[in-house]
């Protein structure tokens, strides 16, 4: 997966090396990393003014990734372009300069100032990452405000399946040259413990998502963990029951799709219903890869809803509805994409037509009012998701907290 020289625990170089250094996989020594070269003299050939920066390095570092080239492939320099002697590059074997010289305006005045570089997370698992990445991805959204307009752009980059401490150290070694945050979930502590000392040794900023709460959990049940990856060849659980269930529920839920096999609503865990485009399908199939048989039953008007969704036990139906200018925007999005005509579509994305749609299902709720009503207009399916799961779960367990309003 990753292209560079084999690392082993006696190649991380001494405690005392500098934080932004480049570490070398084949020495125990890193060159130092000036914020800049020096500007050539006028007097010698090539004389242009050449900027370095560790930002464009990483910069440099990170668009190889998200390219697919090897982390380490030497890439041909440009001509004229020559950097200073000693520079961080040449220093630590790293094909790629990361320097870039100032374009120049027609007048000879400094070109446009670079566009600020993306830091690097790296996700390190032993296992399929699903941990780590959805980890990074939750704290990332509490940086919205500044990722949107790129102020703090960041760029992910997820290694999965690493078990052996060799590979586990090209990524720390990588991680180190561009200047990446390590965030890592491995369940065995000497895999971890190594992850953390070679970060502490290559002034790697590091995170360990799994090991504090693996060590809390392992405290309060008085039971030392396993230390095996959950998908481990040695673990049978990863093909267990759980997993079997999970597969049988979205089999049923594909099969239980846009109210066909009205007969099997009682096999149901969860039953869904709602207008046309109001999320129901991919609803459906979120919570079915969460192991639950979801059925879903559309509602259209003149035509009459199944039997068999009044005779099921009401507490596993929940109603969706959206807000009129929205669905009707949808609806028109969708007709277009299927290729329909005015004069096909307008029954069905019609605005009058959309709020009659929505007025008639209303009816149908309020006429069922142990169904919930749920509210899609600006959630995402995983907000969606947790409303619904909140009830579901709030009803099996019998819990008795008084609630608002029957709309969510």
């Amino acid at each position: 997966m990753i292209s560079s020289a084999t690392l082993s625990l006696s190649s991380i170089p001494p405690a005392g090396t500098p934080a932004g250094a480049t570490p070398s996989p084949q020495s125990n020594s890193c060159a130092p990393s000036p914020a800049s070269s020096e500007p050539l003299s006028p007097g010698e050939p090539h004389g242009r003014r050449i900027k370095s920066s560790s930002r464009l390095s990483r910069w440099s570092r990170a668009r190889a990734v998200r390219s697919g080239r090897k982390l380490n492939r030497t890439v041909q320099r440009p001509a004229d372009l020559r950097t200073a002697p000693n520079s961080p590059a040449d220093a630590a074997g790293d094909g790629e300069s990361g320097y870039e010289s100032e374009s120049a305006s027609p007048g000879g005045s400094d070109g446009e100032q670079v566009k600020e570089a993306a830091k690097s997370i790296y996700m390190v698992s032993d296992g399929t990452g699903w941990t780590v990445e959805n980890s990074v991805n939750a704290a990332l959204g509490q940086f919205e405000h500044c990722l949107v307009d790129r102020g703090c752009a960041v760029s992910t980059h997820l290694f999965s399946g690493i078990d052996d401490i060799e590979r586990l150290l090209e990524v720390v070694a990588q991680a180190a040259k561009e200047g990446a945050m390590l965030v890592y979930t491995l369940a065995d502590p000497s895999m971890a413990e190594s992850a953390r000392q070679a970060c502490d040794h290559w002034g790697v900023t590091s995170l360990d998502v799994l090991g504090p709460i693996t060590e809390s959990i392992a405290t309060h049940l008085g039971v030392s963990p396993s230390g095996l990856s959950r998908w481990a060849p040695g673990r049978t659980s990863s093909l267990g029951e759980e997993y079997f269930n999970r597969i049988e529920a979205i089999e049923f839920t594909i099969k239980q799709d846009d109210g066909a096999l009205p007969e099997n609503l009682r096999n149901a865990d969860i039953i869904l219903t709602g207008v046309s485009r109001t999320g129901k399908t991919p609803l459906s199939i979120y919570l079915a890869q969460k192991g639950y048989k979801v059925a879903n039953v559309p509602i259209v008007m003149n035509v009459d809803l199944p039997r068999s969704l009044f005779e099921v036990d009401p507490e596993k139906v929940f109603a969706l509805t959206i807000n009129p200018v929205v669905l009707h925007t949808i609806r028109r999005a969708r007709a277009k994409t299927m290729g329909f005509g005015e004069d096909t579509w307008n029954g069905y994305s019609d605005m009058d037509h959309v709020r009659k749609e929505l007025d008639y299902a209303s009816r149908i709720f309020s006429q069922n009012p142990t169904w919930p009503v749920i509210e899609v207009t600006g959630k995402a399916i995983e907000e969606t998701a947790a409303i619904l799961l909140r009830l579901y779960h709030d009803r099996k367990s019998k819990c008795t907290m008084p609630r608002i309003s029957r709309r969510y």
